[in-house]
């Protein structure tokens, strides 16, 4: 493991009343993953991010990096321990009285690094973010998207091992956005840089994460890798993230006519790996006396691995409705009746 929280909380105090920002997090993160931590505004998630490089103390529980437990470190370690973890923001944070040449060199002006090797240190990750012919500009002078890369510079200036994101794509279009997700990923396959981003964005987690956590009310209620929380969410909260990238309801109105027929079902059927090459339709329309109405239905890929979906109505005799159902339940595939 690289990042672990045991039993981490952390209380907020004001004059009218106390706050549980987080609750009990107990959750892992492995070396080389791009774990998303998803949530609404207020769930806790920019809180959890903060205490990795201890922007926010926890209240209790410990912050395991690297092996060491950030919280018992003196000033000078966490000094150090802080080198091996950059942080991008949502809104850059970038000096705006300074050329993007300086903004990059900061971190490494604070460890007190060399003149040499700061010049090749950041004309070396200019390139890399494809800004190189920017160094003398100003960060006013910048696109969202620009300001944005020199901010992933400047995270990757120390040569950090982890990479905090902190609604790192809140700020910019959807193109733009897909160009950073894009760059994040060359990261965590070129350096090695293992990546903690949270955001209230199911589509981003959706285009980079292999693992996500999903947290309310400051606690983490679900976490897992993507194909299983996409293709099996075991909370309503998380099942109404899901929807908002992978749309498979029924419109009210063709639903409330498949409700008034009395020799009907409709069942959301979710396919995973190999499943999704199964001729299932055609296998129950020859096995059983049932009608299929295929309402809705795509296939995509999460992590390599194919994902489907299909809304269908069953029509014939309830028996034969219900063996239909069991046999493609028996064949390890998700079937749910809708409604």
């Amino acid at each position: 493991m690289l990042i672990q929280f045991r039993n981490v909380s952390k209380t907020f105090h004001t004059k009218s009343r106390k706050i549980q920002a987080l609750h009990n997090i107990n959750l892992t993160i492995e070396k080389g993953d791009i774990f998303g931590v998803i949530g609404h505004s207020g769930a806790g998630k920019s809180t959890l991010i903060r205490t990795v490089n201890l922007l926010e103390q926890p209240t209790k529980g410990e912050i395991i990096v690297n092996g060491k437990n950030l919280v018992h470190l003196s000033e000078r370690e966490m000094r150090d321990a802080k080198k091996n973890i950059g942080m991008i923001f949502q809104h850059f944070n970038l000096l705006e009285s300074k050329t993007i040449f300086d903004n990059v060199a900061l971190p490494l002006r604070l460890i007190k690094a060399s003149k040499a090797f700061i010049a090749e240190r950041v004309k070396e990750l200019l390139t890399f973010v494809g800004l190189e012919d920017k160094v003398h500009h100003y960060p006013n002078q910048l696109s969202g998207g620009q300001k944005q890369r020199v901010g992933i510079a400047r995270a990757l200036a120390t040569n950090p091992s982890i990479l905090l994101c902190d609604e790192a794509t809140s700020a910019l279009d959807p193109e733009t956005t897909l160009s950073v997700l894009q760059l994040l990923k060359q990261i965590n396959r070129q350096y090695g840089i293992t990546i903690l981003m949270i955001t209230h964005q199911m589509d981003v987690v959706k285009q980079i994460c292999n693992r996500v956590g999903v947290m309310h009310n400051g606690e983490l209620i679900e976490e897992g890798r993507i194909i299983e929380v996409f293709s099996n969410p075991q909370n309503p909260i998380t099942e109404n993230f899901v929807k908002t990238v992978i749309k498979d309801d029924v419109p009210e109105r063709v639903f409330d006519y498949l409700k008034s027929k009395n020799d009907s079902r409709v069942y959301r059927i979710r396919f995973v790996g190999e499943s999704t090459g199964q001729p299932i339709i055609s296998e129950i329309a020859k096995a059983f006396t049932v009608h299929i109405n295929i309402l809705f239905g795509n296939i995509t890929e999460l992590q390599n691995v194919p994902f489907g979906h299909l809304i269908v109505e069953f029509q014939g005799d309830v028996n034969e409705i219900q063996r239909a159902y069991e046999h493609i339940s028996a064949q390890n595939i998700v079937i749910k009746e809708v409604g």
